[in-house]
């Protein structure tokens, strides 16, 4: 059967080339929602941007056309090109200054689900954000009828700058589920008052609330553009098998997705096929993309339901056979809440709403090294070393106080992801099954695969105080770029002295995550690294040039959680060994 391309036919997002060529224009537009229209970015004018769909091996040609009053810039993320193409101001090129019309030239080597967007300002907030689809030069290892992109946003009617402006004021501006008096009776009923009062005063000493799990909340969440009341609808015959490619397109939103009735069987993470897995839920993160397969067999609609991982909202669209088909809702589940767990008992070095937030300078959180945590005295802990952190069983550390911790979290099976008793892992509904990143075994063994020659440790840091955000305590306006030489294989590990989720992302290059799984550990360009946990991955050095690496969440990044990687040969040249336009002169600082 010929497959039906419909990815996101139902909104006209679909733009076709002309022998490889295709015209995008930035401009100032609208969107419209179902309470009415707001201003925002678009691509030739729409947001979210047109779906571009490449073919494994075609050179293509992107021109873009800057309509605003200011510099633009799009960045194609996950795909394999030369640097001077990837579309980073200030180190690929100089960005489109308004007026100007730049030509993206590359040639598709990859296959699989990805997406572009800007790379300049918060511009990418704004509504400049779209799928782009790579059709492979041969089968794939799974069949399918049809096939539908989900992309999810979280919109803000707010400017971006304004956002990042009020975090810089209050770090708990946006947090609207500070704990009350009548949570401390609720607690003090449940675990009794001296447990309660302590719980309360160890949260309160760390300056933080056990409920800042999101920077910012408010957010509209969108699928493909639509908002939970206008619904948007993909349809199905009963019994085919469909293909969901789902992408996070969100600025700083994480999601738990279901779909109530049907089991998801994942067949790609990040663009690239893997071993199929069937799961109930999985947790995207920001900028992450995963293909899914379902198979509605009954003649009734289905809710594809994408709670926030803080609970404070969710996206949904509906599976159905026919048009004006809904399913129920799901209710949202109970706020999420952190656990002494998810503060690595307490990181003394994140002043991300932790500890004494003015106490520390910007660059004192880096070198710590925490390998020897027992019985250490929480409520004092400036100075200390995090570094090795990974795999402890927090629970099981002296001092901790069980009654402190969520019923929830301690009665849920510990996701390896996350540490044990934390508050925010992913929970299981009814019993069933969620997508974990041990699950991800890539579908051919990666060529090449080594021990690695080196390893580079990045401690990821912040100050909530100031809002701002680091590697190793070093903001990107003051840091020494990485340098890496072309051919080696190096090992980067993440120790994140946080309590918030990282989506670490890599221009250019492929991230094989290591899970234990050998030659088989998938390769992806974003992974996520979560609080107080430590996460390695092993980066083939393949790619000549200078190259972003970043955290995704948008006002973490924009706020210094940003390095500039450059890969050398042996002789200390840049340079790739191929270019298809020439290499712009880099400006003084990246927009990012």
């Amino acid at each position: 059967m010929k497959r039906l391309l419909l990815a996101a036919g139902l909104l006209g997002l679909s733009l076709a080339a002309q022998a490889g060529r295709y015209e995008l224009v930035i401009d100032e537009g609208q969107v419209r929602f179902s309470d009415g229209v707001r201003p925002a970015l678009t691509v030739n004018g729409q947001s979210p941007a047109p779906e571009l769909r490449f073919e494994e091996g075609e050179a293509v040609e992107i021109a873009v056309t800057n309509k605003l009053d200011r510099m633009t810039a799009l960045h194609w993320h996950g795909i394999i090109l030369p640097y001077t193409q990837d579309g980073v101001p200030g180190i690929s090129f100089p960005g489109i200054q308004p007026g100007e019309t730049f030509t993206y030239r590359f040639t598709v080597n990859q296959s699989g689900t990805y997406w572009y967007h800007a790379h300049a300002d918060f511009q990418e907030q704004e509504g400049i954000y779209g799928p782009l689809i790579i059709e492979p030069k041969g089968r794939e290892p799974y069949r399918y009828d049809r096939e539908y992109t989900v992309l999810l946003f979280d919109w803000q009617d707010e400017k971006p700058e304004r956002t990042l402006a009020n975090l810089k004021k209050q770090a708990d501006y946006y947090n609207d589920q500070q704990p009350t008096l009548g949570d401390l009776f609720r607690d003090a009923k449940r675990d009794g008052w001296s447990a309660a009062l302590k719980d309360r005063w160890d949260w309160g000493n760390m300056r933080m609330a056990k409920t800042d799990i999101a920077d910012v909340s408010g957010f509209r969440f969108l699928v493909n553009g639509r908002d939970t009341e206008q619904n948007w609808t993909a349809l199905f015959k009963p019994g085919e098998r469909v293909r969901l490619r789902i992408i996070n397109g969100s600025g700083m939103s994480y999601f738990d997705l279901r779909i109530p009735g049907l089991a998801m069987t994942v067949v790609q993470a990040d663009g690239n096929d893997v071993q199929p897995v069937t799961v109930d839920q999985l947790r995207i993160a920001v900028a992450e993309t995963y293909d899914v397969i379902v198979q509605p067999k009954e003649d009734k609609a289905y809710t594809l339901f994408a709670e926030s991982m803080d609970r404070r909202g969710y996206a949904r669209a509906t599976l159905a056979p026919r048009a004006g088909m809904q399913a129920e809702v799901p209710e949202l589940r109970a706020p999420r809440l952190l656990t002494m767990a998810d503060m690595g008992m307490a990181h003394a070095g994140m002043d991300h709403g932790g500890m004494d937030h003015g106490a520390m300078a910007d660059g004192e959180m880096a070198g710590m090294d925490h390998s020897a945590m027992q019985g250490m005295d929480h409520s004092n802990m400036a100075g200390m070393d995090h570094s090795a952190m990974a795999g402890m069983d927090h629970s099981q550390m002296a001092g901790m106080d069980p009654g402190a911790m969520s019923h929830a979290a301690m009665g849920q099976a510990n996701n390896p992801d996350y540490a044990a008793g934390s508050g925010i892992a992913p929970e299981p509904v009814e019993g069933g099954r969620v997508l974990v990143y041990g699950d991800l075994k890539a579908m051919r063994p990666a060529a090449g695969y080594r021990a690695p020659d080196r390893t580079i440790e990045l401690q990821l840091t912040g100050n909530m105080e100031r809002y701002f955000w680091s590697f190793n305590g070093v903001k990107y306006s003051e840091a020494e770029p990485i340098r890496l030489k072309y051919g080696e294989r190096v090992r980067f590990r993440f120790v994140n002295q946080t309590m918030m989720n990282h989506p670490m992302h890599l221009h250019g290059m492929w991230m094989q995550l290591d899970k234990g799984n050998g030659q088989f550990n998938p390769l992806k360009h974003v992974v996520n690294v979560a609080p107080g946990q430590t996460l390695e991955v092993d980066v083939p050095v393949d790619a000549m040039g200078e190259w972003a690496f970043h955290c995704h969440l948008i006002y973490h990044m924009g706020s210094g959680m940003f390095r500039k990687i450059v890969v050398e040969a042996a002789d200390g040249s840049t340079q790739p060994f191929y270019s298809e336009q020439p290499a712009a002169k880099e400006s003084e600082h990246a927009h990012h």
